[in-house]
């Protein structure tokens, strides 16, 4: 069952599905495997090579999704067993891959697994997840605070004991230490292997194992206390611990038997690029993983220097694979826009370096049409995330909204109900899918532009990375592959911006993407937000040293 192209993941374009946004079939308002099927040729245009599904599984839906009930039924509101293998084989036919959430470290309280566990202390399943008694004076067993507020264990009165919960209390955390466990969770894997799906992306792979000893973590001052108490902790015994490179290699010998490939998300804590390249290096755990650690700074000149840098520093033995927008987070156009307001000449920077970067690339649905976040109001919010710290933080949702399609079509073609499970603001209409098809400089036109030359130059695939030493506000880089090396130059201001290119080296402009910098002699003018390629002979003696 291996494919013919092993190494078909490096240098690759996956584009996420989030199926409850992308496409409504039957006019309930949620997104489904049908409507996903639908709007398949959209991806394939873009020129992805695969999709991250993302979870489908029977769920009560408190975290949408990622707290699994049943992770081998599909939950009724996405479609039936028999979508599932249409849309797998609608992907397969159009030469996509297909890569599904693995929820490895947790799962919904109404799970099966949990249920016994919970019910008796010496039953097959009772060390399925992690519980612990409580101190003397009836309080949790040490200081470990949930990601989504408050103290991460709950105590259960069956049970008389404390269970540790990362995230929402209705999402105990597995004990991956137990070997029954470990084996459950791969047994999973495998059943969806061999239904022919092409590998996993393994959600928060830094919670999958923990100090078992339970020591407290010790305080990180903040001076007054945040919105998220949980930052005011250094997380050194209740995730990142050692024994998630085992559960890697578990998992990793799983996908090899086989012939699929691993994805890992890697949470912002300190020292994350270099635990990127730790979990990806050799053949033993990882393919690749990304950080969300750049998804929470800013994209300023000194901030992006230093995200080049720490890539630099952290080496070239992994394979890291690099996410602008997620499910998780607000809108890089949002996010990252100068003075907040998008633009979609900074939008398509995004793009143009996102696709430029050593690495796999992952495109969030809607990042394509250069969607911006969306503002809700209080009664509009679904993600308990932003209900619990509304309105310091309102959460995931404004990033969740659904794809439009078409700008005239109710609900911009996403659903042919009256009411989709959050609402479609005027802002997305207009840059809805059939409106950016038949406008030659859209978003949409240009990331296509952008993929097909990433995938003309091998460079931008398989290359090295070395930062070059540029003035403000220009940043850039040499990919360099087989004697091929070619220039990446981005232009993070408003303004024009000029390179003398006799610094960098014999250069030649490569066409294709962006707009041609205006040259005058060996002086090129980058446009505001402009990015400049270039073929060179020779490695330019602007690289800053490894």
């Amino acid at each position: 069952m291996v494919t013919q192209d092993e190494d078909w993941w490096r240098g690759a374009v996956i584009y996420q599905i989030y199926p409850r946004s992308f496409l409504d079939s039957d006019g309930d308002g949620v997104g489904d495997l049908r409507g996903a099927i639908a709007r398949l040729d959209h991806v394939a245009a873009l020129g992805a090579d695969a999709v991250w599904l993302c979870p489908f599984y029977s769920s009560p839906q408190d975290d949408f999704g990622y707290d699994v009930s049943d992770h081998v039924t599909v939950d009724p509101q996405f479609g039936t067993m028999a979508d599932f293998d249409a849309f797998l084989a609608a992907a397969h036919a159009r030469g996509i891959k297909v890569l599904i959430d693995l929820v490895g470290g947790h799962t919904s309280s109404r799970h099966a697994w949990f249920q016994e566990s919970r019910a008796r202390r010496d039953g097959d399943k009772s060390d399925f997840y992690v519980w612990a008694d409580p101190r003397p004076d009836g309080t949790p067993p040490n200081n470990w605070l949930s990601v989504f507020g408050g103290p991460a264990w709950a105590y259960d009165v069956r049970r008389r004991q404390y269970y540790l919960h990362h995230f929402l209390v209705s999402q105990p955390a597995l004990n991956l230490a137990n070997p029954a466990a470990l084996d459950a969770l791969l047994a999973v894997g495998e059943f969806w292997l061999q239904r022919g799906v092409d590998g996993f992306r393994l959600d928060a792979v830094d919670f999958l194992a923990h100090d078992p000893a339970l020591r407290p973590n010790p305080a990180s001052p903040k001076g007054r206390a945040p919105a998220k108490l949980f930052g005011m902790q250094e997380h050194l015994h209740d995730m990142m611990h050692p024994d998630t490179f085992g559960i890697l290699a578990r998992i990793r010998a799983l996908a090899d038997r086989y012939g699929a490939v691993t994805l890992g998300e890697v949470s912002s804590q300190i020292g994350a690029y270099r635990r990127v390249m730790d979990y990806t290096h050799g053949d033993a755990h990882l393919h690749m993983a990304y950080t969300l650690s750049p998804l929470r700074d800013g994209f300023d000149w000194p901030t992006v220097r230093t995200l080049l840098g720490r890539l630099s520093e952290a080496g070239e033995q992994g394979w890291a694979c690099f996410s602008f927008s997620n499910h998780d987070v607000a809108r890089a156009a949002t996010r990252w826009s100068p003075g907040g307001v998008p633009d979609d000449r900074h939008t398509k920077l995004l793009i143009a370096l996102l696709l430029s970067l050593r690495g796999t690339a992952c495109v969030y649905q809607g990042e394509e049409l250069g969607l911006p976040d969306v503002a809700l109001t209080e009664e509009e919010i679904r993600d308990p995330f932003g209900l619990a710290y509304w309105p310091d933080f309102k959460g995931r949702d404004g990033s969740r909204t659904p794809m439009p399609w078409m700008a005239t079509a109710p609900n911009a073609g996403f659903t042919a109900g009256p009411t989709p499970w959050l609402p479609i603001r005027p802002e997305h209409v207009h840059r809805s899918v059939d409106v950016q098809e038949s406008d030659p400089d859209s978003v949409l036109r240009f990331t296509r532009a952008m993929i097909a030359f990433r995938k003309a130059h091998p460079a931008l695939i398989h290359g090295t990375l070395r930062q070059l030493d540029l003035p403000e506000p220009l940043i850039g880089f040499v990919r360099m592959w087989e004697g091929n090396h070619v220039v990446c130059i981005f232009n993070l201001s408003g303004a024009s911006a000029r390179i003398d290119l006799a610094r960098v080296g014999e250069a030649t402009i490569l066409p294709g993407c962006a707009d041609a910098p205006e040259i005058d002699g060996t002086s090129a003018s980058l446009a505001p937000y402009g990015a400049l390629f270039a073929s060179l002979v020779d490695a330019p003696a602007l690289l800053l040293a490894a």
